[in-house]
């Protein structure tokens, strides 16, 4: 058994070792023949930076969409009922909202209703992976 998996450990280090090399003897081979054109297109470097806006722009377009959509319950207004739910959930490829939760409560359950919805209503949003959280504001002094 020991002489099977020391076989073994040397053939991984083996395909290890040709792994590391290929690309410096691709490179080196590809310099050398002129037939081979340049590689194009932007440096390395710039490839690490997403295209598009920033996720800072992103997500406070997110906001911005979410809290236009946010209509004040007048069961709500009528009992003078205001704070903020935060809200979280995941934006899938689409742009729409799935997996919506309460993250916080605005310790009033037609408020939190109220939040979820607007984030429904706020489809279609930019897309960001992972879960999100977003404040809902509902103030007295908002208009109806």
């Amino acid at each position: 058994m020991r002489a099977a998996s020391g076989t073994r450990l040397r053939r991984v280090l083996a395909w290890a070792v040709v792994a590391a090399a290929a690309p410096i003897i691709t490179a080196t081979a590809m310099a050398g023949d002129a037939s081979v054109p340049p590689a194009s297109g932007p440096p390395l470097h710039e490839d690490l930076v997403p295209a598009g806006r920033s996720l800072e722009e992103r997500l406070a377009e997110i906001q911005r969409r979410i809290q236009t959509a946010a209509l004040y319950p007048p069961i709500a207004r009528a009992r003078n009922e205001s704070g903020e739910a935060r809200i979280a959930f995941e934006i899938d490829p689409e742009g729409r909202p799935v997996k919506i939760h309460v993250a916080r409560s605005s310790g009033s359950t037609t408020l939190d209703r109220a939040a979820a919805r607007a984030v429904e209503g706020a489809a279609p949003l930019p897309h960001l992976l992972g879960e999100i959280n977003v404040p809902v504001r509902f103030e007295l002094s908002d208009p109806e």
